[in-house]
């Protein structure tokens, strides 16, 4: 785990050996009260960071000199559908972002639409919860602009995006990644759809035609090859309900760092 997971583990860890429940890890993750506890511990830190952070400051940046010599793939490296294989023969020059749900104008935007719109640039770290880290140059679109663009309907609270690389086969589609993000963090200035990294295209391995950054997160919740972003007030019929790909199997869903 990155260090930065230290804070949050502590509080997590401090929470479930008060109940002196400690017995063994699969006692731990079948026991619907150590779970629940969990579940406090991850509200806590949530309202904690919101509290310290309610004035959108942000996450740290770096220099040109600080970018990471190897900056690892997080995730899949390439969908395999043949949708996708389509998209990129073509250069994604077909591809378009859908942005529907809550919305009072529906949306469809090519790469050149969103390029067309104001960006922004910022070198940042990511933190990978599988315990590496590494700092990459990233260009896109602010996602409040193309919130702004669609007009929230009222009562929208979350941001779900829905993305071209399929993790487990599933019937019902469940086994496809997504991820979700409240409007807090959907409007912090550095939360973009990023469409360059590195002063270059987005790389297939790294998420083209475009991937989510949400620098105050944990690298899960940058979500990649986004094809579809929804506005809804709540995960229920999504899946698993839980707001994610890998929280529907026992992830935080809030991973703020």
């Amino acid at each position: 785990m990155s260090i930065d997971l230290t804070r949050r583990r502590f509080l997590i860890g401090s929470s479930v050996a008060a109940t002196g429940l400690l017995t063994g890890c699969d006692a731990l993750v079948q026991s619907t009260t150590v779970n629940d506890i969990l579940q406090r511990a991850e509200s806590l830190t949530m309202g904690a960071q919101r509290l310290l952070m309610g004035h959108q400051p942000l996450a740290r940046e770096f220099s040109e000199a600080d970018l990471s010599p190897v900056f690892k793939p997080n995730g899949t490296s390439e969908p395999g559908s043949e949708e996708y294989a389509q998209l990129r023969e073509t250069n994604f020059a077909d591809w378009k972002l859908i942005v529907n749900g809550m919305v009072q104008r529906p949306l469809e935007l090519s790469l050149a639409d969103l390029k067309a719109m104001p960006s922004r640039t910022q070198i940042t770290r990511h933190d990978c919860v599988e315990g590496w880290s590494a700092i990459g140059k990233w260009t896109g679109v602010p996602l409040g602009l193309v919130l702004e663009k669609a007009g929230l309907a009222p009562g929208a609270r979350y941001a779900v995006f829905y993305c071209a690389d399929e993790l487990e086969q599933t019937l019902d589609g469940s086994g496809k990644y997504y991820e979700s993000i409240d409007l807090v963090d959907a409007w912090h200035p550095q939360t973009i759809l990023a469409y360059a990294m590195n002063g270059k295209e987005l790389e297939v391995a790294h998420g083209a035609p475009l991937r989510l950054r949400v620098e105050r997160q944990l690298g899960y919740k940058h979500a990649k090859y986004v094809m579809r972003i929804e506005l809804t007030d709540n995960f229920k019929g999504i899946w698993g309900g839980k707001g994610g790909f890998w929280e529907d199997r026992g992830y935080e869903w809030y991973a703020g760092i």
